[in-house]
């Protein structure tokens, strides 16, 4: 249930990337954005309830590739500790290959530092309803072509983005359709009962060797999807942990709050969530029920692993860039 994010890996000052002067690894320099969203207790609200989710505000930063537009965009969802130095190069080189990047920041006008050992502080469908609540507002942009527009999560965010890509919940936004969304190592601990994503395309990347969110629950989840008539892919990569897309030495975070064990909570169609010793929808079930049940059950691991090596981060690029590409390519390369 926690996330991994680690503060060695976060900016010194989170605001850095949206002051006026902050350029990319590559030298772009960006527009900073206040975007609407909500925070909605549960996914039932988001579906069955929208209009009584509160507001909610984030910060965003909109880098542009070079050419006169419109661009296909990618939104890039951070994961508990914020937007860091690995999301914003994986931006500059989204931007490299001609596709806008937008890193969206979803904890700075929640006043929240982390989420890693407290993931309920906001719950997994703001999280979701973030990156819609983004797409919409790009979509309005005559710089972006709101018919190529995708997004990039990273552990939470990677939940976030999968969550997003949902008809049910893409429905209830009035957001346009995700064209693709790229989850990397996330959680899946969420899932609909129907998994359907209709016309986005769907990739996650994992490690073998994740000890804070499940492979095998991630292989199931996108194996759903796939059933269900989606173009739905996963990656697990051989001797890879948890953020293996960083390029910092793998470390072991000895508070970290984990149950990747755990059983899968369902989602209705209407939002509902579903415990995993019932069968029936329960409307007022919040994120925090279903971790007090998988610690209550015994899958609660206190300490997980952080990491990568200098092979495994431009694995991960590789896959990243391959993969937009051929989703948001107005003609996809034949051969990439």
């Amino acid at each position: 249930m926690s996330d991994s994010e680690n503060a060695s890996d976060a900016p010194a000052d989170v605001s850095a990337a949206y002051d006026v002067d902050y350029r990319l690894v590559n030298g772009r320099a960006g527009e900073a954005l206040t975007i609407a969203s909500a925070n909605p207790t549960n996914f039932h609200q988001a579906i069955s309830d929208t209009g009584a989710m509160p507001r909610q505000d984030i910060w965003a930063k909109l880098f542009l590739p070079d050419g006169p537009g419109p661009f296909p965009v990618v939104i890039v969802v951070p994961g508990s500790l914020g937007l860091a130095p690995h999301h914003l190069a994986h931006a500059s080189a989204i931007v490299d290959v001609g596709i806008a990047a937008c890193g969206i920041d979803p904890f700075g006008p929640r006043s929240v530092t982390s989420t890693v050992a407290n993931q309920v502080q906001f719950s997994f469908a703001a999280s979701a309803w973030d990156v819609l609540a983004a797409a919409e507002a790009l979509a309005s942009r005559p710089e972006i072509d709101a018919s190529r527009i995708g997004a990039q999560g990273h552990s939470r965010g990677g939940s976030a983005v999968l969550s997003a890509a949902s008809v049910h919940l893409a429905a209830a936004s009035g957001a346009p359709k995700l064209a693709g969304v790229y989850a990397a190592y996330p959680w899946s601990g969420h899932q609909f009962v129907d998994p359907a994503v209709g016309s986005t395309r769907v990739r996650a990347i994992i490690g073998d060797h994740d000890d804070w969110c499940s492979p095998m629950q991630v292989q199931a989840h996108i194996h759903a999807m796939h059933v269900a008539g989606g173009d739905a892919t996963v990656r697990v990569v051989a001797d890879a942990h948890h953020s293996f897309d960083r390029a910092t030495p793998l470390e072991h975070i000895a508070d970290a709050a984990v149950t990747p064990g755990a059983p899968t909570v369902y989602i209705a169609d209407d939002g509902a969530f579903i415990p995993p010793t019932s069968d029936q929808p329960d409307p007022s079930l919040v994120d925090l029920d279903g971790f007090l049940y998988s610690i209550n059950a015994g899958y609660g691991v206190r300490g997980a692993h952080i990491g990568g090596t200098p092979e495994l981060a431009p694995l991960f690029v590789e896959d990243m860039t391959t993969f937009w590409l051929n989703t948001l390519s107005p003609t996809p390369p034949s051969v990439l």
